[in-house]
């Protein structure tokens, strides 16, 4: 049986299923999640198809991984006369005492458990696990074709190759200037980096737009790539024609213009980006009057 990649509809990581594992549950080793391996793409299929998320019941808990003890029920001696009351003040005084430990104890009524007071703030906490890197897709013809084709586009964080390098999309980012940036890196210089030019294109116009560029186009928006080379020095290209490209744009909300892509370029290396993102859009602030 032939081995074939799935994405994590939760967080997008990649996972190897074997044909005859179709539809069995897998955990996810990014997000633990389980999740119902899709039954096996077509041989020619150029995209990565996206598992199911498993849907489970869970008790609930409260928010440390177990569930509360339930309070000890107090019970106060009745008291017959007034000479009882006073001859049993001090019983009475300890076992009030007790019944407050036995609120906070555990179900076994030790009183060293965890004491989790009204606002959490004293209860441990358990250590995150360690998220492990998002790995772009392999780099072969499967993934890279200047034949737009119609599949759909997965949900997955945009990942591919640029100048034959892994890429794994950090931040996107829309200016005013209708320049989209795809990057690797959240601060500093776009150093490692695919953009492209809507020649002033407002984030407004293109929200809910989708845009398909032939590669027998005569012109089209420029994209440029960026990279550094093996000596670090920083390298680019630019294409205005003879590259493969969909956009689809989804509605503008709160300055971020969400989006899908796939962009194949006709470079030796066989550049390529797939994958969902959601560009920042906010406009500067204007400056004040001197």
């Amino acid at each position: 049986m032939s081995e074939f990649k799935y994405a994590c509809p939760v967080c997008g990581q990649h996972m190897m299923c074997d044909e005859s594992h179709a539809g069995t549950v897998m955990d996810c080793p990014t997000c633990f999640q389980k999740i119902i391996a899709p039954q096996a793409p077509a041989p020619d299929s150029k995209f990565i198809l996206t598992g199911t998320k498993l849907s489970e019941k869970k008790p609930p808990t409260n928010g440390l991984g177990y569930q509360p003890a339930p309070e000890a029920k107090k019970s106060f001696p009745v008291a017959l006369v007034i000479a009882l009351v006073l001859a049993c003040a001090a019983v009475g005084a300890g076992i009030a005492f007790r019944g407050k430990l036995l609120k906070f104890a555990g179900s076994d009524g030790n009183t060293n458990a965890p004491v989790t007071t009204a606002g959490g703030s004293n209860a441990p906490k358990p250590p995150k696990p360690e998220k492990p890197a998002v790995v772009a897709p392999p780099a072969n013809d499967a993934n890279w074709s200047l034949d737009l084709g119609t599949n759909p586009i997965p949900d997955s964080v945009v990942a591919g190759r640029i100048h034959g390098q892994d890429f794994i999309e950090e931040r996107a980012n829309i200016n005013t200037n209708g320049l989209l940036t795809i990057r690797y890196g959240t601060r500093g210089a776009a150093d490692f980096a695919v953009t492209i030019n809507f020649a002033g294109a407002q984030a407004e116009s293109l929200s809910g737009q989708t845009i398909n560029v032939m590669p027998d186009a005569d012109r089209a928006a420029r994209v440029q790539l960026r990279w550094k080379d093996a000596e670090g020095k920083n390298r680019r290209v630019d294409f205005t024609n003879g590259y493969a490209m969909r956009l689809e744009f989804g509605a503008l909300t709160n300055n971020r213009l969400p989006g899908k892509i796939y962009l194949c370029t006709p470079d030796t290396e066989k550049s390529y980006l797939l994958g969902a993102f959601t560009a920042d859009a906010r406009k500067p602030k204007p400056k004040a009057p001197k």
